[in-house]
C-alpha cells in the first residue's frame, strides 16, 4: 500500500543508508521496523510477582533432591506426607 508519513530527516537518511548497506529498498526496512515495534511483547521479569515462601524445616535427612531413587524411596517409604513438608 503507497502511503504518505512524515519523518524526521535525519531519521530517514539514516533508514536509506542502513537499507542500503543491506542491499534492501527503504520501503522494506520501514515495513521490518513497524512490524518490530507492532510485535507483541513478553511482560519485563522485573514486573512478575514474588513467588510465595513457606516455613518448614527443609529437606527430610537422607533425601538428596537431585537423586530421583533417593525421593521415590523416601516417598514410597510411608513417611507422612506432613513429614515431607
Amino acid at each position: 500500500m503507497r502511503t504518505t508519513i512524515t519523518i524526521d530527516e535525519d531519521l530517514y537518511r539514516r533508514a536509506r543508508a542502513s537499507a542500503a548497506q543491506s542491499g534492501r529498498t527503504t520501503s522494506d526496512l520501514i515495513d521490518d521496523a513497524v512490524r518490530e515495534a507492532l510485535r507483541p511483547r513478553r511482560a519485563p521479569v522485573g514486573d512478575l510477582s514474588p513467588l510465595p515462601t513457606f516455613g518448614g524445616s527443609g529437606v527430610v535427612p537422607g533425601v538428596d533432591l537431585a537423586d530421583v531413587r533417593s525421593l521415590s524411596d523416601t516417598m514410597g517409604a510411608g513417611t507422612a506426607v506432613d513429614a515431607l513438608r
